[in-house]
């Protein structure tokens, strides 16, 4: 009974996000992001690898490096035909659509662990109907792939962590390799084996450390020994890092959002772009941290001032980006953060004795708010892992405390 309310749930958010993508979200004008990732499928489903087409090469903007993942993803969701489409295609939505049903379920196994079955089945009704969780899959946005992804690495990485010995490489290397794919999905899932590797190294656990580095090794180093075959230096997945590290490390940031919630560094970009008008975007990279890392240099109190606003806006989302769309995107957005936020702190407290049940989970929210920390909070950057852990936690706050937490392993 209780696996056919799981899939009740599941099936409710998967259509929940068709409705929004198909019957509200329709003929949208896709933004910068979309357009290029969106170009990059349409180039390798047609066989000419991972190269923009003339539609973004000949465009008014030269395009950004991206990471290779969610491009081939789209390639192979529907997101590569042959014409230039001015929206999201519909079978991205539709498959983004159900791959947010795996995230259902990751979150379901995760509050079980925490909670138990009653947890369990309020988590899996939380991010079935989450508003940011729901709007994310009609966006052709990597964080539609990652969030369920990130909880596959959590998900992987405490079930190595609590293997018997015999089992404990083998988990922890598929959690690596799960961890490389999400690396070429998106890069920021790096911060994650920055702090996971050392996690289970302070507990000498050297075995899985070398199983977890290795499986990211095996997905992540064919890419970058092909970057550097093309771009003839060293490029670990994607160069879209130096502008982004620029933008939130900038003399005139405001510690949120990126250049479309603060133009006045999005003219000083065409001043720096000016400068360098033979050099590429991808070629920028270098040049992008060069300017940041001498400004933190330069005005280090400043720098210290700026984290501390990044802070302030990964927790309060009351960010100019916030305030860029509609209203109804804004109250929706916010007060849904703002509910789960609350009842995420109800359920940290209640359920304090039994964090350490979940620890993949706590490194995921760790890498993401050093993410917002390292360039600059975003709702984009938050919600694949910050806004699901808060979703468990809030589910944990509802049930008793005497409901009897299940094993991973144990199917839900």
């Amino acid at each position: 009974m209780r696996g056919n309310r799981l899939l009740i749930i599941v099936a409710l958010g998967v259509l929940l996000r068709l409705a929004f993508g198909l019957g509200y979200w329709v003929d949208q004008a896709l933004t910068r992001d979309e357009a290029e990732y969106l170009s990059l499928a349409r180039s390798l489903r047609a066989g000419d690898g991972f190269v923009y087409d003339a539609a973004v090469r000949n465009g008014p903007t030269d395009p950004f490096g991206r990471a290779p993942g969610y491009p081939a993803f789209l390639s192979l969701a529907g997101g590569g035909g042959a014409t230039v489409p001015t929206s999201v295609p519909i079978m991205v939505t539709v498959t983004q659509s159900l791959v947010a049903g795996l995230g259902i379920l990751m979150t379901a196994a995760l509050a079980a662990r925490l909670a138990g079955p009653q947890a369990a089945t309020v988590a899996a009704l939380l991010a079935a109907v989450y508003p940011p969780l729901v709007w994310i899959s009609a966006y052709a946005f990597s964080e539609a792939l990652f969030w369920p992804l990130g909880l596959c690495v959590v998900w992987t990485f405490d079930r190595a962590h609590s293997a018997a010995p015999s089992r404990t490489f083998r988990t922890a290397l598929a959690c690596g390799l799960l961890a490389g794919v999400g690396i070429l999905v998106r890069p920021a899932m790096l911060f994650f084996l920055v702090l996971a590797a050392p996690y289970w190294a302070c507990r000498r656990q050297w075995n899985s450390v070398a199983a977890l580095t290795l499986g990211a090794l095996l997905v992540v180093l064919p890419w970058t020994i092909r970057n550097y075959e093309v771009h003839d230096r060293f490029v670990l997945v994607a160069s879209e890092g130096g502008i982004t590290f620029w933008t939130g490390n900038h003399p005139l940031a405001i510690g949120e959002g990126d250049m479309a919630a603060n133009p006045a560094i999005k003219i000083d970009s065409q001043r720096l772009r000016g400068q360098y008008p033979d050099v590429s975007e991808e070629a920028m990279e270098p040049i992008y941290y060069r300017e940041a890392f001498a400004w933190i240099r330069a005005h280090p109190f400043d720098w210290v001032a700026l984290q501390a606003r990044k802070v302030y806006y990964t927790v309060v989302p009351f960010g100019p980006s916030y305030r860029l769309h509609s209203r109804l995107y804004f109250a929706g957005s916010v007060i849904s953060y703002a509910l789960a936020l609350l009842a995420g702190l109800v359920g940290l407290w209640r359920w304090r004795d039994r964090l350490s049940t979940l620890p993949g989970l706590w490194l995921l929210v760790a890498s993401a708010v050093l993410v917002c920390l390292a360039f600059f909070p975003q709702e984009r950057f938050r919600i694949p892992g910050i806004d699901p852990a808060l979703l468990i936690l809030a589910a944990a706050g509802c049930v008793p405390r005497h409901t009897r937490p299940v094993s991973p392993a144990v199917p839900l």
